[in-house]
């Protein structure tokens, strides 16, 4: 009898100890990734009280989808529960969104790819990748890592926004030479429900790039306008 194929490995990380937690976010990585590249995001949200579970590159192992359901459909984890997909892991959060909306309360989209686009070395892949000198160096030592996983084209679920009824935080950068910006605006326009939040020199890689703080700042003030309800006013504008 065949044995059935081991679960996605998941990353986790909790509120601190006494705290209660304020909801839950299940990440979806990039090509090439695993949870463990999203630690620092991860921490810096427990911090905060999120509970935080990241996932792999959906693109080449479809067992993260499964582990995903998994966990939005874990009662143990406290709601609000938030995807948050990086790269073609948000093409795959958009996916999960439409097809279990009942799971899902909102989602962040950062650097969502809009098309192909070939690297062609590793020093080129990285430079678009990021430019925080710590997560450079942290790919460039990390073994787990997939080189080159920017010059695949895998076939991605069709990216559908008109169903999604949740709020969507979109995260992306203007620098960001592997889903250039205007692109992604292109893809948000119109859409009612979608926030576009912008990083000034930021990369594709918005969660790990030098601009990390203010990227976790923007999603904690999304998750604690979600929290109280998503038709309020922003809980703070004009931040420098």
């Amino acid at each position: 009898m065949p044995s059935s194929p081991s679960p996605a490995p998941t990353s986790s990380w909790d509120e601190p100890e006494g705290l209660a937690a304020r909801g839950t976010l299940i990440v979806l990585a990039g090509r090439g990734e695993h949870g463990g590249v999203y630690e620092r995001f991860g921490r810096r949200l427990a911090f905060d009280a999120y509970r935080v579970r990241a996932l792999g590159d959906a693109s080449a192992d479809p067992s993260v989808l499964d582990e995903a359901a998994k966990l939005l459909a874990d009662e143990s984890l406290p709601g609000p529960k938030v995807l948050v997909g990086s790269d073609t892991g948000a093409r795959y959060a958009t996916q999960l969104a439409a097809e279990q909306p009942a799971g899902v309360d909102a989602l962040i989209l950062a650097g969502l790819p809009t098309g192909p686009w070939a690297a062609g070395s590793w020093e080129s892949e990285l430079d678009a990748r990021t430019a925080c000198p710590t997560h450079q160096g942290r790919l460039t030592d990390d073994p787990r890592f997939r080189r080159g996983a920017l010059d695949e084209s895998p076939v991605l679920p069709e990216l559908r926004l008109d169903l999604i009824g949740v709020p969507v935080l979109a995260l992306h950068g203007t620098d960001d030479v592997v889903s250039p910006l205007a692109q992604a605006l292109g893809v948000y326009e119109g859409r009612p429900g979608v926030r576009v939040v912008t990083f000034n020199g930021g990369r594709h890689d918005v969660l790990n790039d030098a601009l990390h703080r203010t990227a976790a700042a923007t999603v904690v003030l999304f998750l604690e306008r979600l929290r109280l309800s998503p038709q309020l006013p922003a809980i703070a504008e004009g931040l420098v």
